[in-house]
């Protein structure tokens, strides 16, 4: 099996993920058959598994912690958060509150004591992404989480995401796990995402160059999925370098003016000048 880097967060994991998403009464109802599926997949070299505490509304979770069960050194597990986990309030969503209560209660399912992964599962537009990013940076420093990541963020979440990072000096995303779309990519390469792609149908970013430490998205993993579509994982996609006389701040924004000066006012003609002429009488 291939072995590629996670981003830059130093992290080896093989080139294929193995997503279990259908590892519940929303696909294979069976913990005993799903739990044989992960150590088919462990043995043929797939040493990253991907989850999240939604998925079978915490189901699939404990059945990956079976399966990690005396093999937890040897995998790197992804889970995340973020979907309702509940009928009452403040049970979903990206605020401190959830994200702490959130990540104890994935550890005692998954049954170890760290997360190697944990990513943003969507979107959340009625929280401060500063508040979620301040959350996670605290449960990195606690050692419950190696490294943070995302999924199904828009283009312009992921450099927004980057640049308060950077800014108030929290920890920065290191993966994408979107649906293909050009913008995201072309996002997560400028800002050192490592690309996970949720379908192995996805193209890939961009061919790698002679130079260039790009690589291709992974692409179906073999049959330990037992006809399941497994995730997969272009990793290591290294931040561009600026372009030669053009500055890039820490989001890759040029922050070169266009022109200098206020802003010229076009010219507007006023009423008189649309005014019929008449000819002079005779």
């Amino acid at each position: 099996m291939r072995m590629r880097k996670l981003g830059r967060t130093g992290i080896e994991v093989s080139a294929y993920c193995l997503g279990t998403m259908v590892f519940s009464k929303m696909g294979n109802p069976d913990h005993d058959d799903c739990v044989r599926m992960i150590h088919r997949a462990l043995d043929e070299g797939i040493d990253f598994v991907d989850t999240a505490d939604v998925y079978g509304y915490s189901e699939t979770e404990e059945i990956v912690g079976k399966a990690l069960k005396g093999h937890r050194d040897e995998v790197v597990p992804a889970t995340k958060f973020n979907g309702p986990m509940g009928e009452g309030p403040n049970r979903g969503g990206s605020s401190r509150r959830w994200v702490v209560q959130a990540v104890e209660g994935s550890l005692k399912r998954l049954r170890t004591d760290y997360i190697d992964l944990y990513q943003i599962h969507h979107p959340d537009p009625y929280t401060d992404i500063e508040g979620t990013l301040s959350a996670l940076t605290d449960l990195v420093r606690a050692g419950k989480v190696r490294a943070i990541g995302s999924s199904n963020l828009p283009a312009s979440e992921i450099v927004e995401v980057q640049w308060v990072s950077q800014r108030r000096g929290l920890h920065c995303l290191r993966t994408e796990q979107p649906t293909y779309h050009a913008d995201t990519v072309n996002s997560s390469r400028t800002h050192g995402l490592s690309y996970r792609g949720v379908d192995p149908a996805d193209p890939p970013p961009h061919p790698p160059s002679h130079n260039s430490s790009c690589a291709w998205p992974a692409r179906t993993a073999p049959g330990a999925t037992a006809g399941h579509r497994a995730k997969s994982l272009a990793s290591d996609i290294r931040s561009p370098q600026p372009q030669p006389g053009r500055p890039c701040t820490p989001g890759g924004i040029d922050p070169t003016p266009q022109h200098s000066g206020p802003t010229p006012i076009p010219h507007r003609p006023g009423p008189r000048h649309h005014r019929r002429r008449l000819p002079r009488p005779r």
